[in-house]
């Protein structure tokens, strides 16, 4: 069995910690860099009930994309949640390790991995990393549909393609627009709407889009823009989960180390549940919707 110095030299490797935003916070959070490593675990966010799955699984390494302390912190007491995340992964013996906004950039990477689940035909990065001669590496992916689809049955197709949440997918724009080309980008993507509308994609599929980005993202003079898709930010990350891992045990057949990966199937998606609303109804002239 490896040492973990040498698995994370390996992580490393696959997501270098200079690649990350100068905000973020990724790298090694715990862990004993002579202590030994046979099961990893991969999930999204380092929560509690992923640790507790962890310690249950007898994993040595728990690798997550969300970081733990994105803010810093000054303390890691118990009586606090994200302390008591690491009380139980250090008493279980199982190091912390965060690949954040380095993996969204990686070749592959977390975009990669949602555009694999759709099944899209990658055409190249939504938002190119200038410092990759090769133009792969970089934010979001752009893409080509199996085969066209209006925007009601695209967004079922999403729906049934990504890991289930209670938000399911929301779409905005004409129902019955056939969609060819699709931009994807993991997790929250409403900063992209320059460079959606750069790739002239039909639609962009991504999460936390807020009402206002959304809003005007939607109006045009001239230019058809482009409809967007909704996903629950948990299920647009979860796939790169599988892909990691399967970068992992690459890694792991090279050297024979022997390494058992696992990826987490618990939903830390923090909503839990969905009603659809009911629609309008006139009451009088001047009152206010309900």
């Amino acid at each position: 069995m490896p040492a973990l110095s040498e698995v994370l030299t390996a992580l490393d490797a696959l997501w270098p910690a200079e690649r990350a935003e100068g905000w973020d916070a990724v790298g090694t959070v715990c862990g004993d860099p002579a202590a030994q490593v046979e099961r990893v675990l991969f999930a999204v966010d380092p929560v509690q009930s992923v640790a507790d799955e962890a310690v249950s699984l007898g994993a040595d390494l728990l690798v997550t994309h969300h970081p733990l302390y994105l803010r810093g912190t000054t303390t890691v007491a118990a009586s606090t949640f994200k302390g008591k995340v690491v009380h139980t992964l250090i008493r279980g013996g199982i190091a912390l390790h965060v690949a954040h906004t380095n993996a969204d950039t990686a070749d592959p990477g977390v975009s990669d991995a949602l555009a694999g689940a759709l099944d899209l035909r990658i055409t190249g990065p939504l938002v190119p990393d200038p410092t990759d001669p090769h133009g792969r590496r970089g934010l979001g992916r752009t893409g080509e549909l199996p085969h066209p689809m209006t925007l009601a049955e695209l967004t079922a197709y999403a729906a049934a393609r990504l890991p289930a949440t209670a938000q399911g997918i929301r779409a905005a724009g004409d129902p019955d627009r056939v969609i060819r080309t699709l931009a994807v980008s993991g997790g929250s993507g409403d900063s992209l709407f320059d460079a959606v509308r750069a790739a002239g994609v039909d639609a962009f599929l991504t999460a936390d889009l807020r009402h206002h980005p959304a809003s005007e993202a939607t109006q045009s003079v001239g230019a058809v823009p482009p409809a967007l898709l909704d996903a629950a930010h948990w299920a647009t990350e979860w796939p790169w989960c599988e892909q990691a891992a399967a970068q992992l045990d690459a890694v792991s057949d090279r050297h024979g180390w022997g390494l058992r990966t696992h990826v987490s199937r618990t939903v830390t998606d923090p909503w839990t549940a969905h009603a659809a609303s009911a629609p309008l109804t006139p009451t009088h002239t001047t009152g206010a919707p309900r």
